[in-house]
């Protein structure tokens, strides 16, 4: 299994067991579903649910949202205009790229040539962005967006990360 982390903050964004695209080898593409789930609802092998005890007073907690968001504890932020995004982007930008020149020399001209076509894509779709931190909720870090698609005539949940924020670890 493999899992990227944020390379400023250690935070998980994602794993492997996601279908996911790499675009423009700068900005990889997580596909996710919307779930929902009972809390504790945990079942152990050979249990029978059936001989448990049952409380009848009380109430299951739920939670739904996007699997990714969910089981990675990523936490939604957000910018109050384009403005605000933008210089964020440029200010993380940089940050990369200083990065990349110190670790990784040989990614720096690949990242500059493809990474303006996909910001100017970004900034021009905005509105219809969610942000999403690392459960660290360090803002100094990679935000993650997320768009919903239209896949085969379902609303799909896409999750956008920049793929030099990211450190692959494999387990």
């Amino acid at each position: 299994m493999k899992i990227w982390k944020d390379i400023f903050t250690g935070d998980e964004m994602f794993s492997d067991s996601y279908r996911m695209k790499l675009v423009d080898s700068v900005m990889y593409e997580v596909y996710g579903k919307h779930v929902s789930r009972t809390l504790g609802d945990i079942q152990l092998d050979g249990a029978n649910p059936s001989a448990e005890e049952t409380d009848e007073g009380t109430d299951n907690a739920t939670e739904s949202g996007v699997d990714v968001v969910l089981n990675h504890r990523l936490v939604e932020t957000g910018f109050a205009n384009k403005k605000q995004f933008t210089t964020y982007l440029k200010d993380y930008m940089k940050k990369l790229v200083t990065r990349l020149e110190e670790k990784n020399p040989s990614e720096v001209e690949v990242f500059k040539t493809n990474i303006n076509n996909v910001m100017k894509d970004l900034l021009g779709r905005f509105k219809d962005l969610q942000f999403f931190t690392g459960e660290s909720m360090d803002c100094d870090g990679l935000i993650a967006m997320l768009e919903y698609r239209d896949i085969d005539g379902e609303s799909v949940p896409v999750l956008l990360c920049f793929k030099h924020g990211l450190e692959e670890e494999k387990f």
